[in-house]
C-alpha cells in the first residue's frame, strides 16, 4: 500500500503491522515520571552505500537517533540509545537477543533496518518488541526518497507512540512561527516553517513586511497569516507547495489572529471599526466579510470548534478579558471563564474536549479547560508563556515564553500533564507558534 506524503515524496507501508501479544503500555495522564526505558540501538544497514544524504551506516544512527528524540520529548519514555548501546547485525533486526536487552533494564525495544535501492530510494525498516514478553507489538516499513530520511524516522516513533500509549501521533507534523529579530523598537519578524523537533527549518517571508499570527489549513497545504506593510493589515494565504500567496483581505483597520475553519472554506478573524472590536468571518476566497459579535468593547482571539459548530473567543464586555463561546453564525455568546485575573488568546483542542488559553494574573500562564468552563487546570509557571496552538493529537500544547528582563522569545511545548516541558530549538526568537495537523 502506498501513500503520498508532500508533492514528490512517496513513502510506502513495506511490512505491515505485527499482531500485538503483550499488553506493555504507557499512561499519558501519568504525573509520576516512571517513564518507560526504550532501548534504541543504531538501525544496522546490509551494506553501506552512499546516498545524496549520506551513507546508508551513517544514517542508521541518525534516524535511530531522531526517534529516540522525539520518544523522549513526548516525556512518556526513557530511551537509551543508540550511543552508549551495543550495535546490532541485519540478522538480529527480526531476531531480538531478548535475555540481554533485559538485563540492561529495557522495557522494549526499538530496531530497524536501512537499506539503498537500484533505484536510488531508500527502505527503512521499524519494529517495536516487548523485552520481557519476547513479542513483536508492531512493525513498518518506508520506502522514501534519501532526503527524506527524518520523516520515516518520525513515522517510526509515531508508529511506537500509537501503539504504546493508545493516542493519535503527533511527531510527523511541522510548526510554523514568526521568527524575530532585531531591536525592540525595530523587530524584524519573518514567517517560517520547520518539523515538530525544529528540524528542516526554513523562512518564508523575507522581513521586508511584519507577519503575524500564522495558522495551517486542515489539509496542511496553506498557512494564513496576518501581514503588516507600514499601518495596513493583509489577510494572506501561503500555498507551502507553490511557494506562492494570495490575498484574501486587506482594510485601514487594526486586524487580528485570522484563522481557518474545520473544512478550510472560512476565515475568522478580528477586526477594530471605529473604536469596537468584533469577530468576522470571510470566505478563504476573499469577498465580502460578515460580522459575528457586535457587543461593545474589544472582542478578539477567536477559534473553532473541531466540529465547526462553535467558536471560542475573549471579550472585556464584562470589565475584563474573559473567555467566551458562541455558535458559529454569532449566536449564543456565553461567558465561561470566571477565575481570578484575565483570559486570553483561547484555542480549541483537535479532540474538542478542552479550551486552552493563556492566564493573566501578575504572569502569563497557559492553562486549559473544558468547553464550558469547568476544570480549569494551569499548565506552566513561567514569567510569560501566551498562545496556545494544539498538537495534532491534542496531548500537548505550544506556546511561546518570553524571559523576564532581556525579553527573548522562544517556542516551547508542554503535555496536558504540566509536567513536562521541552523547548523547541529555533535560529532566531520566536513567537505565535501554530502546530498543524499530522503529514499524510
Amino acid at each position: 500500500m502506498k501513500f503520498n506524503l508532500v508533492p514528490g515524496l512517496c513513502l510506502a507501508l513495506l511490512l505491515g503491522t505485527g499482531v500485538a501479544r503483550a499488553q506493555l503500555s504507557v499512561d499519558v495522564t501519568d504525573e509520576s515520571g516512571n517513564d518507560l526505558n526504550v532501548a534504541v540501538p543504531v538501525m544496522p544497514t546490509p551494506q553501506a552505500m552512499a546516498t545524496p544524504a549520506g551513507s546508508t551506516d551513517v544514517l542508521g544512527r541518525q534516524i535511530a537517533e531522531v526517534i529516540a528524540a522525539d520518544l523522549k520529548g513526548s516525556g512518556l519514555f526513557k530511551p537509551v540509545g543508540p550511543g552508549g548501546i551495543r550495535a546490532i547485525g541485519n540478522d538480529e533486526v527480526t531476531a531480538p537477543q531478548f535475555e540481554a536487552w533485559a538485563a540492561s533494564g529495557a522495557e522494549a525495544l526499538v530496531q530497524g533496518y536501512v537499506r539503498a535501492n537500484a533505484n536510488g530510494e531508500l527502505t527503512v525498516g521499524c519494529y517495536l518488541y516487548d523485552v520481557a514478553l519476547k513479542s513483536e507489538l508492531t512493525r513498518q516499513g518506508y520506502v522514501i526518497a534519501p532526503r527524506d530520511w527524518r520523516r520515516a524516522a518520525h513515522k517510526c516513533a509515531d508508529a511506537i507512540y500509537a501503539r504504546l500509549s493508545g493516542e493519535s501521533p503527533f511527531f510527523d507534523s511541522r510548526i510554523a512561527y514568526i521568527a524575530e529579530s532585531g531591536p525592540k523598537n525595530r523587530r524584524i519578524k519573518r514567517l517560517a516553517i520547520m518539523d515538530s523537533d525544529g528540524a528542516n527549518h526554513r523562512f518564508i517571508t523575507n522581513g521586508q513586511t511584519l507577519a503575524l499570527t500564522p495558522r495551517f489549513s486542515p489539509d496542511y497545504k496553506s498557512i494564513v497569516y496576518l501581514s503588516y506593510l507600514g499601518s495596513r493589515p493583509r489577510i494572506f494565504i501561503y500555498d507551502v507547495a507553490a511557494g506562492t500567496q494570495r490575498l484574501v483581505t486587506e482594510s485601514a483597520n487594526p486586524t487580528f489572529s485570522p484563522r481557518f475553519s474545520p473544512d478550510g472554506k472560512t476565515i475568522l478573524y478580528s477586526m477594530a471599526v471605529a473604536g469596537n472590536t468584533d469577530i468576522y468571518r470571510i470566505s478563504a476566497n476573499g469577498g465580502t466579510p460578515q460580522r459575528l459579535t457586535n457587543s461593545p468593547g474589544i472582542d478578539t482571539g477567536g477559534s473553532f470548534s473541531p466540529d465547526g459548530s462553535k467558536i471560542v473567543f475573549e471579550s472585556d464586555r464584562s470589565g475584563s478579558q474573559q473567555i467566551y463561546v458562541m455558535n458559529a453564525d454569532g449566536s449564543g455568546q456565553q461567558r465561561v471563564s470566571f477565575g481570578g485575573g484575565r483570559y486570553a488568546t483561547p484555542e480549541w483542542s483537535p479532540r474538542g474536549d478542552l479550551i486552552a488559553f493563556t492566564r493573566i494574573a501578575g504572569n502569563f500562564r497557559i492553562g486549559v479547560m473544558a468547553p464550558t468552563g469547568g476544570n480549569e487546570r494551569l499548565l506552566t509557571d513561567s514569567w510569560q508563556d501566551e498562545a496556545p496552538s494544539w498538537s495534532p493529537n491534542g496531548r500537548v500544547i505550544q506556546f511561546f515564553r518570553t524571559a523576564q528582563g532581556n525579553g527573548k522569545t522562544g517556542v516551547w511545548q508542554v503535555d496536558l500533564t504540566g509536567v513536562n516541558e521541552r523547548r523547541i530549538p529555533t535560529p532566531l526568537d520566536g513567537s505565535d507558534p501554530a502546530w498543524g495537523p499530522i503529514l499524510p
